[in-house]
């Protein structure tokens, strides 16, 4: 059996404040296996940013942890210390660039200086000595490489740098310690196409230089998903939707809603015309304050029917394929 660098049970995570408790995620559970990309998609509002939070350990003030467990690379995090989670585990086994990270860049210090900031806190000497500071610039160095960015970017305060070369720098700091799992939210929704190839393909260098052995990457956009993941997620509405294999959940989705969500992106032959009619999805999200009873998405499926009004579907699988996806019209096809 595949080893598990993150295994999330029965995860549930609301916010609280004067507008009520929106139950953001609710009951998820996964693995993530040594050596896998799984991506995460859905709508915005769906529970992928409030997921990778709470996975990160240091969720916002008004996230709160109701239940459940996160265990990374076999150590559960929300049974730690802080002082042990933020040297032990950030970084050196986990690392967690969310979204809009690019903006996290000190603009008044060079990014070189933001490192041994960085590198201070993390490994609890404040203060850098000049020797010490010398061998933390060739490692970054080195390392931004990876990302195929050039020395001189060190010397640089982030208002020189592009959108994408941001981003890059912000990837290449959470990754110095060689992270075995990088969490990683939105790397592409601010950048032009070129910039998001690049991104991409930095991200996968990652991976092959053996910098990282796993990532679980968020995106609204599966096109983006579709090249760097082989295993995902759709979720909806705070609970997962389905979950298997990339390919199969973009060629033969399972559940209703990644019908739909598979419906809605372009896509184009060999000479550049569109194949297929748009398609969008019926409705809003609910209001996660007041969730629906039984199946999440329900008042928006074509498919509707009494049972997903009150009772919430279990996961079915359906013949050899991974995974599979928590739908009652799936009941007559599993087996169980």
């Amino acid at each position: 059996m595949a080893e598990h660098i993150l295994e999330v049970e029965d995860l549930r995570g609301y916010y609280r404040g004067t507008f009520g408790v929106v139950h953001a995620v609710d009951g998820v559970s996964l693995t993530l296996d040594r050596g896998v990309i799984l991506g995460i998609a859905g709508e915005s509002g769906g529970g992928k940013s409030t997921l990778a939070q709470l996975v990160s350990g240091t969720p916002p003030p008004l996230l709160h942890l109701e239940g459940g467990r996160v265990l990374v690379d076999g150590i559960d995090i929300y049974n730690i210390d802080s002082e042990e989670l933020r040297t032990e585990i950030k970084c050196k086994r986990m690392s967690y660039v969310p979204q809009s990270s690019m903006e996290s860049l000190n603009p008044v210090k060079r990014i070189r200086d933001f490192i041994f900031d960085v590198v201070g806190q993390r490994t609890s000497k404040r203060v850098l000595s000049s020797e010490r500071k010398k061998e933390v610039i060739e490692m970054a160095a080195n390392h931004m490489k990876t990302l195929g960015l050039d020395r001189p970017v060190l010397d640089r305060y982030p208002h020189e740098l592009s959108g994408g070369m941001k981003q890059r720098v912000v990837i290449a700091i959470s990754t110095l310690w060689n992270p075995k799992l990088l969490i990683i939210d939105e790397p592409t929704s601010a950048l032009d196409v070129t910039s998001q190839k690049r991104m991409i393909e930095s991200l996968l260098n990652l991976k092959r230089a053996r910098i990282i052995e796993s990532m679980l990457y968020i995106s609204h956009d599966l096109t983006s998903l579709r090249q760097l993941c082989g295993e995902c997620i759709i979720m909806y509405a705070g609970k997962i939707a389905e979950i298997g294999d990339m390919e199969g959940t973009i060629n033969d989705p399972l559940h209703p809603y990644s019908r739909l969500l598979t419906a809605a992106i372009a896509s184009y032959d060999s000479k550049g015309r569109r194949k297929g009619e748009l398609k969008s999805i019926a409705g809003s999200p609910p209001d996660l304050r007041y969730p629906p009873a039984g199946c999440r998405f329900h008042p928006r499926c074509p498919y509707v029917m009494d049972i997903c009004k009150t009772k919430e579907p279990p996961m079915f699988r359906t013949g050899e394929r991974m995974g599979g996806a928590f739908c009652w019209l799936l009941a007559s096809q599993s087996g169980e």
